[in-house]
């Protein structure tokens, strides 16, 4: 099969039946995976701009390919650029680099088809499924923290110095895809667009809240603060469906990592706790809606956790600065409190778009309409919150204890 991706340029896209080939044709492939050994391809769903293809082997080693098509699945006609696939190479080898074991293990990136190999973690489960199910992963919240914090220092002119920082800001510009994150978090939610889909009995409630003035000049003002602030190669999209997890069992370790980094990019720290954040008010507003009050108060209270482990572990790696000379312990208090206020307002932004705009999630899409309907309006009220409040509610258990009592209001 071959694509198009513009005029004078194609490339041929990977089926289960061709995979064998292709990795007998890459020598990095070849050397971790015998293809004789291959007992099974299996093509796996990725949402709607990559192709994925499960390896398994006779041997026990397997691995995964990810090929990054020229078009959003669901609509063919919407081109997006392949080269994506260099960027989530490039930040999966830097992501390894400061926060090993935290993102899936990097094998391999082909550019001419625009390929990444990485490690097969089939015996993990993305967290979003599971916590729709009302199941609890213990300290999956707390490892996200300590990752963000991880790359936000690592990747960071406190972890790199200023030379390495410049470079690797010009080595990793990802303008399409932060176009996509423009547009469909901080812009089409607040304008009439073909993307929004709102049901009738919630109109009033996406009125007032992308009509209120303080939510739209809050919402600018996070736009501005995501376009501008190159502050560390952060992931860019993480959100509860971006997150793999295995729990604990006998001889085998509780696991968390983050993957599907094609939208990173030097962006602002806090965008990436609060799209955990923005995720886990989807989460309670499900637990809610059905009745689940204990899990949905659990589920508000990874908030805190992920805050605090951040928090934590930059702290922690603060004295291995870069230049001491002038970013002292005053400094680090003063980003902290930026982090934390870009995060509430990523928060707000990350759930409203989900309840307003293209891309909805399970969580709120698979309840009954009524159940829906009120779930929905809770996330309004609470993204408000976070918005408007969030930044002077300097504790995040506080923040969040009031985003509940907005999400089980009638």
């Amino acid at each position: 099969m071959t694509a198009t991706v513009d005029a004078g340029q194609s490339y041929e896209l990977l089926s289960a039946e061709t995979v064998p080939a292709y990795i007998a044709g890459r020598p990095a492939l070849r050397r971790l995976l015998d293809p004789a050994a291959i007992s099974q391809v299996r093509e796996v769903g990725d949402g709607n701009m990559n192709l994925v293809f499960v390896v398994e082997a006779a041997t026990g080693q397997g691995l995964v390919l990810k090929q990054a098509l020229p078009y959003v699945r669901v609509d063919p006609t919407w081109p997006i650029t392949p080269e994506r696939n260099g960027y989530e190479a490039r930040a999966l080898l830097a992501h390894n680099s400061v926060a090993p074991g935290l993102v899936p293990a990097f094998y391999d990136a082909d550019e001419a088809r625009h390929v990444v190999a990485m490690e097969d973690l089939s015996d993990h489960r993305v967290w979003r499924g599971a916590l729709n199910e009302g199941l609890r992963h213990e300290g999956v919240a707390a490892d996200l923290g300590r990752y963000v914090a991880r790359v936000a220092f690592g990747t960071s002119v406190f972890g790199l110095g200023a030379k390495a920082h410049k470079a690797a800001l010009a080595a990793s510009v990802n303008p399409e895809l932060c176009e996509i994150t423009e547009d469909l978090v901080f812009t089409e939610p607040y304008i009439r667009h073909e993307h929004n889909r709102i049901l009738p009995a919630n109109e009033a409630d996406v009125a007032a809240y992308a009509g209120d003035p303080e939510v739209r000049t809050a919402i600018g003002a996070a736009k501005l603060a995501f376009m501008t602030h190159a502050e560390a190669l952060i992931h860019g999209d993480l959100h509860t469906g971006s997150v793999l997890v295995r729990a604990e069992t006998p001889g085998i370790p509780a696991s968390t990592r983050a993957f599907d980094i094609e939208f990173a990019f030097y962006g602002p720290v806090g965008f990436d706790i609060g799209a955990l954040w923005g995720n886990y008010l989807l989460a309670a507003a499900r637990g809610f809606a059905l009745g689940d009050e204990a899990h949905a108060a659990w589920v508000l209270g990874r908030a805190e956790e992920t805050w605090r482990t951040f928090r934590e572990e930059f702290t922690a790696l603060w004295p291995d600065r870069a230049d001491p000379r002038v970013f002292g312990d005053g400094v680090l208090e003063g980003y902290l409190a930026k982090v934390y206020g870009d995060a509430a307002a990523a928060g707000a932004a990350k759930a409203a778009r989900r309840v307003i705009g293209f891309s909805r999630v399970t969580d709120i899409e698979t309840l009954p309409e009524e159940e829906r309907v009120r779930a929905i309006r809770g996330v309004l009220r609470a993204a408000r919150l976070l918005l408007v409040e969030g930044a002077a509610v300097t504790d995040p258990a506080a923040l969040f204890d009031r985003a509940g009592e907005t999400l089980s209001a009638p």
